[in-house]
């Protein structure tokens, strides 16, 4: 993986990052095939990828290619690019639970790159954005049907 060169970045897509913590001995690779598949019908592009793991005593390092190997993630061995660095690892590290093992992902949504490129020719910019995780998306649904029901019995 190639850091993009300033050409590249006039063309492409929204980049977007995720921290996934895998609690300790979770980290088997078995979910992994799913983001190849995502970057081999080019709906996104990785542009770097680094596996780290929190110890017990609270130091955070990155794996190894021994441990991906070993971890079923050797088909990742050496894709990172550079793009991820120290600062990165300390703020995974700050968030991660002790054993646990997390990947950094920075990735661009191909999909997306065309209206992206349309948008900034046409004086656009992202001025805000953000992810809203499953677990509180369903907390809303929950919140909001709770509401209804309330309402919909006379409380």
């Amino acid at each position: 993986m190639a850091t993009p060169t300033r050409d590249e970045l006039d063309v492409m897509g929204p980049v977007d990052y995720l921290c996934v913590e895998f609690p300790q001995g979770t980290l088997t690779g078995r979910a992994l095939p799913m983001l190849l598949d995502l970057v081999d019908r080019r709906v996104i592009r990785v542009l770097d990828l680094l596996f780290v793991r929190k110890s017990p005593d609270g130091t955070v390092v990155a794996l190894d290619g021994r441990e991906l190997e070993l971890s079923g993630l050797g088909a990742f061995h050496g894709a990172a690019s550079g793009l991820l660095g120290g600062d990165d690892l300390r703020e995974a590290g700050a968030i991660l639970a002790p054993g646990a093992a997390a990947v950094l992902l920075v990735y661009e949504n191909l999909w997306a790159a065309p209206l992206a490129r349309q948008l900034r020719v046409s004086g656009a910019q992202l001025v805000a954005g953000g992810r809203i995780p499953v677990q509180g998306l369903l907390a809303a649904l929950d919140a909001a049907e709770s509401q209804d029901n309330a309402v919909a019995s006379g409380r």
